[in-house]
């Protein structure tokens, strides 16, 4: 998939755990973590919010387009 979740550098360059961010935004450890591995087909855009609240960020600072097809 040509969407890459960066979620875990942005955590760790908060010096922040996937646990309290979860508190924090309102959700569940487990859907936190299926984010943070790209297994998600979407993100509600008020969850995108919260979570880039927290963490003080831009929606670009965890999500990364990678085009397959420049890379050939």
């Amino acid at each position: 998939m040509p969407i890459i979740v960066t979620l875990d550098i942005m955590l760790a360059k908060r010096k922040m755990k996937s646990k309290d961010l979860a508190q924090k935004v309102g959700i569940t450890e487990q859907n936190l973590s299926l984010l943070k591995s790209g297994k998600v087909k979407g993100v509600r855009f008020d969850t995108l919010e919260k979570i880039c609240l927290e963490l003080e960020c831009q929606p670009g600072d965890l999500l990364v387009f990678e085009d397959e097809n420049l890379a050939e």
